[in-house]
């Protein structure tokens, strides 16, 4: 469907590591596991039932494994290399962007954040020694759950990193009590991160009741280049037109707004490509965290097409725009 390499722009490093990985890792570390089988840890670290998770906060539950086996600076290296190189051997994948929250990674401050950062740094650079074809960056991720000052944090060390493949910053987490974000609150860390010449891509509108006026609010007062997910844009034609006249472009992970029930059924998910196609929005195509989704991006491709969401060309128009929005292609990595 489509040849040429292709592009990753929404993966998660807590999803993107195969089972028989992290289970090694959580060995090696001697971490006490709530399982003694293999299969049974592979159902604990990835979306296992078919008909999905309840809700995000069943997924962040599923996440707390993971970020917790890649919370030292070798299983941070060794997840990073593992991921680039199966996502180009499994899929051509050719620009690819993980992303992570190294806070998530340094035991509540046991470990330093620029030892699990430079790690992260170790293993992209590994990486493009086996595999040149890829150009890979990483993307630093603020937590809606954390402190302002946590979250300024990490956009300092996104800025200090920026010159050996820190490529942008994002937010994402469960909201405090459930409640509409105050994402405005952010607008001086982005800035600051869009000076040092880091992207910034925004996790927002992928479910939950304020999450149209959220997209609004981010777009208006962030100004990103990217979204990820933004579905629920598809809802209000006005929104559509925002963010189609602001450039922002949307990253997409269908298998996984399924999975979590952001989007109810497939008639959703193609009645959801089809108005961002008619209404010129821009958007890519991604799998949120391939192994934890139990999917590829190809995957993701056959199910869009498969549904009539999206025919050959205009796959192959997202993902060429995917490489194309891409933050890793402004630095020489």
């Amino acid at each position: 469907m489509v040849d040429e390499g292709l592009a990753e722009l929404h993966t998660h490093l807590g999803g993107s590591v195969a089972s028989d990985i992290l289970w090694s890792l959580a060995h090696e570390q001697g971490i006490a596991l709530p399982v003694k089988d293999f299969w049974e840890f592979e159902a604990l670290v990835t979306v296992s039932d078919p008909r999905g998770v309840e809700n995000l906060d069943a997924l962040d539950a599923i996440y707390h494994w993971t970020e917790l086996i890649q919370s030292s600076p070798l299983a941070v290296e060794r997840s990073v290399h593992a991921a680039i190189g199966g996502a180009y051997r499994s899929q051509r994948i050719t620009t690819l962007e993980l992303r992570f929250n190294p806070m998530k990674r340094n035991r509540g401050g046991e470990r330093d954040l620029d030892h699990i950062i430079l790690a992260a740094i170790r293993g992209v650079d590994l990486a493009k020694l086996e595999y040149p074809q890829v150009s890979a960056g990483l993307i630093l991720m603020m937590d809606r759950t954390f402190d302002r000052r946590q979250n300024e944090i990490i956009v300092e060390k996104a800025v200090r990193w920026a010159s050996r493949g820190v490529v942008g910053v994002d937010i994402a987490g469960p909201r405090p009590g459930g409640r509409r974000y105050d994402y405005s609150a952010l607008a001086p860390m982005v800035e600051t991160a869009r000076e040092a010449g880091l992207g910034v891509t925004i996790h927002v509108g992928e479910e939950g009741p304020t999450g149209v006026e959220e997209i609004g609010e981010v777009v208006e007062s962030l100004r990103p280049e990217r979204i990820g997910h933004g579905i629920l844009a598809a809802r209000d034609p006005e929104l559509m037109g925002l963010l189609r006249d602001a450039s922002v472009t949307l990253e997409i992970c269908p298998t996984s707004n399924l999975l979590t029930r952001a989007l109810r059924d497939e008639d959703a998910v193609r009645e959801t490509f089809r108005r961002f196609v008619e209404n010129g929005v821009a958007f890519t195509i991604a799998t949120d965290g391939p192994e934890m989704m139990r999917t590829h991006l190809r995957d993701e491709f056959a199910l869009l097409h498969r549904i009539g969401a999206l025919d050959e060309a205009e796959i192959a128009e997202a993902n060429e725009r995917g490489h194309r929005a891409a933050f890793v292609d402004r630095r020489a990595l």
